[in-house]
Formats: C-alpha cells, sequence, structure tokens
C-alpha cells in the first residue's frame, strides 16, 4: 500500500471551504439560529426554575423562630 498517496489526500486548511473567513450566509445563519435557539431554550428553564423555587418558599410553614414542621424523628 502507497501510505503517502493518502496522505495527500487529506484536505488541508486551505483546501476546506469554510477556512480564513470564507464561511457562506448560510452557515452563519445556521450557528446563529442554534446560539439564540439555546438561549431560548436555557431561559425557558431558567424561569421554570425560578417559579419553582419561589413557590416552595411559599409553601414553608414556620419563621425562624418558630420554625414549624420537624422532620426529625430523633427526640
Amino acid at each position: 500500500m502507497n501510505n503517502e498517496n493518502n496522505f495527500d489526500q487529506e484536505p488541508t486548511m486551505q483546501k476546506i471551504e469554510d477556512y480564513n473567513g470564507n464561511e457562506s450566509q448560510g452557515k452563519k445563519n445556521t450557528v446563529r439560529a442554534v446560539i439564540i435557539m439555546i438561549l431560548i431554550v436555557g431561559g425557558f428553564f431558567s424561569y421554570l426554575y425560578n417559579t419553582a423555587y419561589e413557590e416552595s418558599k411559599k409553601e414553608y410553614v414556620g419563621t425562624q423562630n418558630n420554625p414549624g414542621i420537624t422532620t426529625n424523628s430523633n427526640k
């Protein structure tokens, strides 16, 4: 087998179409859309987490002086 021939067929950085600022507008828009969707999904899950956290604080029965219901079975 001729290994030198196989290495000549490997693409170099200059042969890759997106190298050195030659990206197509479609690929740029796809990357932007993916980043925006990730931010939207992250914001949505952050909103759900914070809403659930605030609701759980409302359900707490007690104050710092009277802590409320204790779940400790060792009395």
